[in-house]
């Protein structure tokens, strides 16, 4: 049965009537609040008001007449509701008929009536029995006519022509779960007639889970994305807030000397600047990349979210199968985000190379200098000295430690070595000290440790190098031989290896660096740094922790 002809001809006197109702507008209006009549009412002279219009006119006044043609009764007339006028307003007020009924013309996304003429109005529905779309006036025989309403109705569709067979120009009224497509009845009874077919509904809700598991997963994996993202964001400012901070210290220790550094922080300072271009930059394409994965992630989401939610299922499986296709390739991100040791640790150490003595050629190398943190080995410390501050000073006191029997312990000569082994490297450390009398040097492992002969003192053999303080006076030993120092005092004492080339410095450390005494030689072994004392009660040493803000 097609029924084309049939709605066209119903359309075409809906609308004549819809003009004739148009017509007569007026004769429904009351002439005391100018609009439909509500609950209407008609008195002796003919006219016909609202009832609450005219009643509200009536209590308001000892004369009892016609606000329209001002006509007086004697008495006041009995108000009755017309029951008939009415029931004829209530089907003038109907929305298919009624002049104020919204109505706006399809814009470029909207679903066209099929049924209008001329410029066409947004279609409201569309029906999958008829294979049309109608606006809210061309769709009211859908819910009058009998034989109508049994039609399926949907939210407007554009894409109804994709729900029938290509092949038979059927409805798609059922899913082949052997090929996985939607077939019509007449597939289903040819070329599909010995395939599992299932109706579509039944489908939907196996379906309806798989995307559920895929939206619970794309939802993680934005979550994951968005605290990615924060925790990229949060790195880049404790980076800025940490060059900051680090840029503060920088300038303030070069306060004092600025004249005389003032190349060398502007070197730092585009060094520092060049990282920090550099993580931000990194950082930015992190982000920017993160961001696309999170919009991207923010599209199927929606996608998803709409399609779990339509009804049409047949829109839901052939929508689902491409979705479910895409999957997410994107890679986990890391990005170490930090500010150079050696670029923040050295603007001190040139300022004082810079100071020294106009001499900067006989000063250490920065670029390849690694500052230690030197740790006292109490294994090796005579009974005589009392190990502190985490190891990191000594101080000889002249009453004997409870220290067990050790090999390397040395048991007469008032020394100590540090765990740390120095082969290989170019190294630098500062000690604080006070007192009468310590030396400060280094070792081969096999300095002995037993006795007091000289083969167990820092500097009195070949195999250590030492510097002496003594009554604020310095010499340096090695294999017996000393040599006089003369250099103001300083009880802060840099010490300076480079162990490839050969070379051991000592300076003396203030608001200037000076060079006290370079040992040239070429080492062979792994060196230990030490310390020692001789009959100087109370006389410490302390290994110096070296950062920027420190000098």
């Amino acid at each position: 049965f097609h029924c084309s002809f049939y709605i066209c001809q119903v359309f075409k006197e809906l609308t004549m009537a819809e003009a004739q109702l148009r017509g007569i507008q007026d004769e429904f209006t009351c002439s005391v609040c100018l609009d439909t009549l509500t609950d209407p009412v008609t008195i002796p002279c003919g006219h016909n008001f609202c009832l609450k219009c005219l009643t509200d006119c009536w209590d308001q006044s000892q004369l009892f007449s016609c606000p329209q043609c001002r006509h007086t009764f004697n008495t006041r007339p009995e108000l009755n509701r017309n029951t008939l006028l009415n029931e004829v307003i209530k089907k003038f007020k109907r929305p298919r008929l009624s002049s104020h009924t919204p109505q706006s013309f399809a814009g470029p996304g909207d679903v066209k009536c099929d049924a209008c003429t001329g410029m066409k109005f947004r279609a409201v529905k569309s029906c999958l029995t008829c294979m049309a779309s109608f606006c809210q006036t061309h769709l009211q025989p859908h819910y009058e006519i009998a034989a109508w309403k049994g039609h399926k109705l949907t939210d407007p569709d554009r894409n109804l022509k994709e729900k029938l067979c290509e092949k038979h120009q059927k409805s798609l009224e059922m899913f082949c779960k052997t090929d996985e497509t939607c077939i019509c009845m007449m597939c289903g009874m040819t070329e599909h007639n010995s395939h599992e077919k299932v109706e579509l509904e039944m489908e939907r809700e196996g379906k309806q889970k798989q995307l559920g598991a895929t939206l619970r997963g794309i939802r993680k994996r934005l979550e994951e994305k968005e605290k990615k993202l924060k925790e990229t964001r949060r790195t880049v400012e404790e980076m800025k807030i940490s060059v900051k901070q680090k840029m503060e210290e920088h300038d303030k220790s070069f306060t004092d000397l600025i004249r005389c550094i003032e190349g060398a922080h502007k070197k730092l300072t585009e060094k520092i600047r060049e990282q920090e271009k550099r993580n931000v930059e990194k950082a930015e394409g992190v982000m920017e990349q993160l961001a696309r994965e999170i919009k991207e992630l923010k599209r199927k989401d929606a996608e998803l979210k709409e399609l779990s939610e339509t009804k049409d299922h047949l829109h839901f499986l052939q929508v689902r199968a491409t979705l479910h296709r895409e999957s997410d390739q994107t890679g986990v991100w890391r990005l170490p985000l930090s500010v150079p040791g050696e670029v923040l640790s050295c603007p001190w150490l040139l300022l004082r190379n810079i100071s020294s003595r106009g001499r900067p050629d006989r000063v250490p190398a920065v670029r390849h200098t690694n500052f230690c943190a030197l740790t006292l080995d109490i294994n090796t410390a005579h009974r005589d000295l009392r190990l502190s501050e985490g190891n990191k000073k000594v101080t000889c006191e002249g009453t004997k430690a409870e220290y067990p029997d050790h090999p390397d312990r040395f048991d007469y000569r008032c020394q100590v070595l540090c765990k740390e082994v120095l082969t290989g490297t170019r190294c630098y450390w500062e000690v604080e000290s006070s007192g009468d009398f310590m030396m400060i040097g280094v070792t081969y492992k096999g300095l002995g440790r037993k006795g007091k002969g000289r083969e167990c003192i820092l500097g009195y053999n070949d195999k250590s190098w030492s510097l002496l303080c003594s009554h604020s006076q310095y010499f340096v030993r090695h294999n017996n031989k000393r040599t006089v120092i003369s250099a103001p005092y300083s009880p802060r004492i840099g010490v300076y290896l480079d162990w490839p080339a050969g070379s051991l410095s000592f300076y003396s450390v203030s608001r200037t660096m000076t060079l006290l005494h370079r040992f040239n030689t070429s080492f062979t072994e792994p060196l230990y740094p030490g310390f020692g004392f001789y009959l100087s009660l109370n006389s410490s040493v302390t290994i110096s922790h070296l950062t920027p803000s420190d000098h």
